[in-house]
């Protein structure tokens, strides 16, 4: 191949190519083809001299340098030597350089090194992006296994947890004196922590779909306070508590609800840190009974959202905060848990300065309220809770000690109770009696929850929509999907024993 040929020939290679010849002081650069050029970010028609691709400067890392030159030197020949080369506009690239030095033709004095430079910057992006998902799918893969082993567990301990809550909270109904129903008081509130401890590793353990029951909105914004509270007192953060005892439970997935008030805490604690290293916030509940809401607000001292931003703050990847320091995602998440709730999530934020999210959600059906109605001073009497006398109610539940503190509770209450101990019997007993109502375990031996569900349905479509659920587990996939396919209420083990009564009264209602 004659020389003009052959420099056509690496002219048009994909490949960067250089002859660099070394006169004892620097190393020039006295040939170099155009892709060489645009791979160091340079014009092709800059001058070869100005072609520098193993000066010091060129090299990300000077050490890397004296590592290319000192094996250059020792043996003479490198093959894909990986280095990270600097272009001329400051971003960098990883390349593969095929280089071998000997001593120059025209003058033995000099050294000559060719070198063939492969730019594998976006291969070695897309091996580390490869990594980084095998990295992810590894850690799922443990979070899954965690969760379904944490799953179990949290199944075996929230069924004697809520037995024991029950029977305390039936005894503390009992006369005694104050030393018992003090100790009773422990059992409970010891009961309440056990199984906030579990829900807490069940949300670390795993994504948690929605799973909704009678939910008492002031304990899970106090909850939610209480989880950043040493937070709040190192930054100098004031909190004032003006939330409201008695209000009406919602119907909802408390976890999520949670999720959605750390959210706003969290956002109005960095707000408040960044504009003056202090400042107040406050978190305050109450009860539209016009609308049928329970509200809570959480507002801030802090710098406000800007006009220009408030309109769309809940759009996804909308930021008030620093470049780096958010995504712009977990307003956006809120406002569409509250949506799927059936409530929403306003925004205020006056000229005066400060900010002030309002989450809204739906009361439960027949709740009741204390709020001021009908004219100032006015209290709404209160509705009389719908009597249970002669409703019959089976109760399915594989847990002796709790299904007795369920039925005699009912008893209590003037219900007439039968008793099934997995899904099997359950069939049976609705075979040969009516029921107003069915409270069944989801989880249980033999035929479960769902398995009588289905069959129960198919030959009496108007008792399937008065069926409760309980469970100590976590609702996992198939049965999240198919507690939205029942639109049933479901209560979550350990459950209290007057939020089941209430429930009842709300299928009825």
């Amino acid at each position: 191949m004659s020389d003009d040929l052959a420099a056509g020939f690496i002219e048009r290679l994909r490949l960067g190519c250089c002859v660099v010849r070394f006169d004892g002081t620097a190393w020039h650069t006295v040939a170099a083809n155009a892709h060489l050029r645009l791979m160091l970010g340079q014009p092709v028609e800059t001058p070869v001299g100005q072609v520098t691709p193993f000066a010091r400067e060129r090299f990300a890392d000077g050490q890397a340098c004296d590592e290319f030159f000192a094996r250059l030197r020792a043996v003479g020949v490198l093959i894909d030597h990986l280095v990270r080369l600097r272009r001329d506009d400051g971003s960098t690239t990883w390349v593969e350089v095929t280089a071998g030095i000997t001593p120059d033709e025209t003058d033995p004095t000099q050294r000559r090194l060719e070198a063939v430079c492969r730019d594998v910057g976006e291969r070695r992006a897309l091996d580390d992006h490869s990594r980084a998902l095998q990295d992810e799918l590894r850690q799922a893969e443990k979070l899954a296994a965690l969760g379904h082993t944490i799953s179990g567990v949290a199944h075996e301990l929230n069924n004697p947890l809520a037995t024991i809550l029950s029977w305390a909270e039936r005894l503390s109904a009992l006369p005694g004196d104050e030393r018992m129903r003090r100790g009773l008081g422990v059992i409970l509130s010891e009961s309440e922590r056990a199984a906030r401890i579990v829900r807490q590793l069940l949300t670390v353990a795993r994504k948690r779909q929605s799973t909704r029951g009678m939910v008492d909105v002031t304990r899970i914004a106090r909850e939610s306070l209480a989880l950043r509270a040493h937070d709040l007192r190192l930054q100098n953060i004031q909190v004032i508590d003006a939330l409201a005892a008695g209000l009406p439970p919602v119907f909802a997935d408390g976890h999520q609800l949670k999720q959605v008030l750390l959210n706003l805490i969290i956002n109005a604690e960095q707000a408040m840190r960044n504009a003056h290293g202090r400042g107040v916030l406050v978190v305050r509940s109450w009860h539209a009974p016009a609308e049928g809401l329970v509200l809570v607000e959480v507002s801030d001292d802090g710098p406000g959202v800007p006009p220009e931003v408030e309109g769309r703050i809940f759009d996804p990847f909308v930021t008030t905060k620093d470049v780096g320091q958010g995504t712009g995602l977990g307003l956006s998440v809120a406002y569409t848990l509250m949506r799927e709730h059936g409530g929403r999530l306003r925004v205020a934020s006056p000229a005066s300065g400060g900010a002030s999210f309002v989450m809204e959600v739906p009361a439960a059906a027949g709740a009741a309220s204390a709020d001021l109605i009908g004219g100032a001073g006015r209290t709404a009497a209160p509705t009389p809770p719908q009597p249970l006398t002669g409703t019959r109610v089976l109760v399915i539940e594989d847990e002796p000690q709790l299904a007795t503190a369920v039925a005699e509770t009912l008893i209590d209450e003037g219900c007439v109770v039968d008793r099934a101990g997995d899904g099997a019997e359950g069939l049976a007993r609705i075979a040969e009696a009516s029921y107003d109502v069915v409270i069944c375990d989801l989880k249980m031996p033999r035929v479960d929850g769902r398995q009588f569900y289905r069959a129960m349905a198919a030959v009496m479509p108007a008792l399937a929509r008065r069926v409760i659920f309980v469970t100590g587990d976590v609702v996992g996939t198939e049965a999240e999907r198919f507690l939205d396919e029942t639109a049933c209420r479901w209560l979550s083990k350990p459950f209290r024993l007057t939020d089941m009564v209430r429930a009842v009264r709300d299928t009825l209602g």
